[in-house]
């Protein structure tokens, strides 16, 4: 099975950098010859400077369930979460890998998948506000590009997500209701349904402790949780406008919300292939061939491969081999 994940995972790598080579031809060498190093530098503090916000955000978290922590133990959580969500098919090992490391602060597995889940949720209020403010930005400026059916897909799925969760927490008893049945259904063992209904109960459980977090320990969460995704979707844009292209934040954003849904969808490491072939489609007919495949390769140097290169050690020094022999066993099947 790890045979297979290897053989999945090097393919995507080839196809993530073939396809700018193929959109960018012969002048992209020339391209990329023109651009200064202080581009991919830039590029590289506004990634870890993200990074760093995100230790804030875990530090919140972690410390409104009453554990201690250490500023090396939070960033390095931070860059080996990044590194497991960027080398497992749809990123399904950065959240394992997150409540995996979330036990070294004294949190048990619920606790640890509750912070995930208040993570994951923070994250969704702030792509909903970003889109709900692109979208006004794009009806108040007539001139500025209509992408309405991808805005729509985004804001939908978006919502579906968010609902599902509201009625999680509010139709418990009938959540536990369908659980049972279906489980029933798959002719799941009475003592194995008990055990996810238990772990379901015990989920909650610690949701509830953290919606009673103060006001201003949420609020924190949150604006961390604003910073950092602000920095991390300004990259596309700031290597835009390093290459001399004129487009839009707005733009920007939603070319990499776009492709980076579309990557997670194809299930490949990191989502090579598909986040490049999405966001060609955004940015060759305004910027050219050759910019567009510089201006995709310095962004997944920066989103991606820079994530690999550096997360890599910090994931290795906490996780260890186990849990990589773990993830790639279940990436694999």
């Amino acid at each position: 099975m790890r045979r297979r994940y290897w053989l999945l995972a090097g393919l995507g790598l080839v196809i993530g950098i073939g396809i700018p080579v193929v959109l960018g031809g012969r002048e992209l060498l020339p391209v990329l010859g023109t651009i200064s190093w202080k581009l991919p530098a830039l590029l590289m503090l506004m990634v870890l400077t993200a990074w760093n916000l995100n230790a804030g955000r875990v530090k919140l978290l972690v410390e409104g369930m009453g554990k201690k922590t250490t500023y090396g133990q939070l960033l390095a959580t931070v860059m080996a979460t990044e590194f497991a969500f960027c080398a497992t098919p749809g990123g399904t090992g950065g959240l394992v890998t997150y409540a995996y490391l979330l036990g070294r602060f004294g949190l048990s597995i619920t606790q640890g998948l509750a912070l995930c889940a208040v993570d994951q949720l923070m994250d969704m209020l702030f792509f909903m506000t970003a889109l709900a403010g692109v979208l006004m930005y794009w009806l108040v400026r007539p001139g500025a590009l209509h992408l309405g059916w991808q805005l729509s897909f985004l804001g939908i799925l978006l919502v579906a997500v968010l609902g599902l969760a509201w009625l999680f927490l509010n139709y418990f008893r009938r959540f536990l209701l369908w659980l049972n049945a279906f489980l029933r259904f798959l002719k799941i063992s009475l003592a194995k349904r008990h055990s996810l209904i238990r772990w379901a109960i015990e989920f909650r459980r610690s949701i509830q402790v953290v919606r009673e977090f103060s006001f201003l320990r949420l609020l924190g969460v949150y604006l961390f949780c604003l910073g950092y995704w602000l920095l991390r979707y300004s990259i596309l844009y700031v290597v835009v406008r390093g290459l001399g292209g004129t487009l839009s934040w707005s733009y920007c954003f939603l070319a990499q919300m776009f492709s980076h849904t579309v990557g997670q969808a194809t299930l490949v490491p990191g989502g090579s292939g598909g986040a490049e072939a999405s966001s060609g489609l955004f940015l060759v007919p305004l910027l050219g061939g050759a910019k567009a495949a510089a201006a995709i390769l310095l962004w997944r140097f920066a989103t991606f491969y820079f994530y690999l290169v550096i997360g890599g050690p910090a994931f290795a020094l906490l996780a260890g081999r186990s849990l990589w022999r773990r993830l790639t066993q279940k990436s694999g099947e």
